[in-house]
């Protein structure tokens, strides 16, 4: 026979559920959006994207970071159209960052060269590739990312990346790699690699990234003699440990440095948003190059969802906080017809002076944009 007490928690249990529900419920109110809304968002501006650019392009940083934000679209939507862009990409470039099959000639400095396979910028090609792999396993999509990220292993160098744009575009290259084969070198340089950046570019004062040694404080100012983090290099960061996350396994032992770091620029990425719901350029001195910007925007949006989504933020702490942001990228730097606006040109730095406007736009921006957009769909499904 069923007990007054049995009851009782049954009811405590429904009333617990359905309180969370509820409280749910209202925090997708707070965003002012729906999963519809999001949604047409989405294919609107890649569709755009896609209708006014060839996928017939090079497999250079800038381009290859929008295909991370397209693939990130075609997991969501499953529109095969977004598959077959990327894979026509992908094809097009030979399933290649750099092309040199010369190892000896191979440096990791910058430069647009064929013979630049060892730098970041020609890697983050194989996030993509990975990722087409996985919907179609043919070992000659990932042959040239392995062997370009086996041979740099298998070198004494741990000052690969030594720019704070490189951690997103590679970092998340070793935990796909780990995860397709198996090997624990990946993970292992993964650390080596990253302890090394942080050595040169991190201020643990700050929480935040220096772009590279060059804007170390106090060697480098903003023009209020602040330290100068430019928004969208530490967006790259950001984004790209929520990356690592997702893939890292939970057993691995360097996890909690992952996460301490990925908390810690949330926390220190919160305390800077301006008013109307973008960050400037220079995170720390909005006068340096005021008004909004969209790539550093997308990405920080795109880092804080995954992590209340994943349980890694506080909803309470970090939901305000996007549904500004969101309000931002989709009133303001969305376009009519579907362009992303408001995004600063190719640069390394936050320019004093420079023109960010509504019709500056590019490849990056719209991949961000697209980031974003899908967490933010995922965060209304839930």
């Amino acid at each position: 026979m069923r007990t007054r007490g049995f009851y009782f928690g049954v009811m405590a249990v429904l009333m617990a559920l359905a309180s969370c529900s509820v409280q749910k419920n209202a925090a997708r109110q707070t965003m002012g959006t729906s999963k519809e809304e999001v949604l047409g968002i989405i294919r609107q501006v890649n569709d755009h994207w896609q209708a006014g650019n060839s996928p017939k392009q090079r497999s250079f940083w800038d381009v290859a970071a929008y295909h991370t934000g397209n693939m990130e679209a075609y997991f969501l939507t499953r529109e095969e159209a977004y598959r077959r862009y990327s894979e026509e990409w992908a094809t097009h470039n030979e399933w290649k960052g750099a092309k040199s099959d010369n190892k000896s000639e191979w440096k990791f400095t910058y430069g647009e060269k064929d013979d630049y396979v060892l730098f970041g910028d020609w890697q983050i090609c194989f996030q993509t590739y990975v990722d087409l792999y996985t919907l179609q396993p043919d070992s000659t999509r990932v042959a040239r990312a392995r062997e370009v990220m086996e041979y740099q292993m298998s070198t004494a160098r741990n000052d690969y990346w030594w720019w704070a744009d490189g951690l997103y575009m590679v970092m998340p290259v070793m935990t796909k790699l780990h995860k397709l084969t198996g090997n624990p070198l990946y993970l292992e340089k993964l650390h080596e690699y990253f302890t090394y950046a942080n050595s040169i570019i991190y201020d643990p004062e700050a929480k935040l990234y220096y772009r590279d040694a060059k804007y170390v404080y106090p060697k480098h100012k903003s023009t209020g003699g602040k330290k100068d983090f430019w928004a969208r290099g530490d967006g790259w960061v950001f984004a790209g440990l929520a990356k690592v996350l997702r893939d890292l396994p939970a057993t691995d032992k360097h996890r909690d440095e992952y996460i301490a770091k990925y908390k810690g620029m949330a926390v220190a990425i919160r305390a800077t948003q301006q008013p109307g719901g973008y960050w400037t350029r220079s995170l720390l001195d909005s006068a340096h190059a005021p008004g909004p910007e969209t790539s550093g925007t997308a990405f920080f949006t795109y880092g804080l969802l995954w992590g209340v989504n994943n349980g890694y933020l506080e909803a309470k702490d970090y939901l305000p906080v996007v549904q500004r942001s969101w309000n931002y990228l989709s009133r303001t730097a969305l376009q009519a017809g579907g362009k992303v606006g408001y995004v600063q040109p190719i640069g390394e730095r936050a320019i004093p002076g420079q023109v960010v406007n509504q019709n500056s736009t590019s490849n990056f921006g719209v991949g961000a944009f697209l980031l974003a957009a899908c967490e933010m769909y995922r965060f209304l499904e839930r």
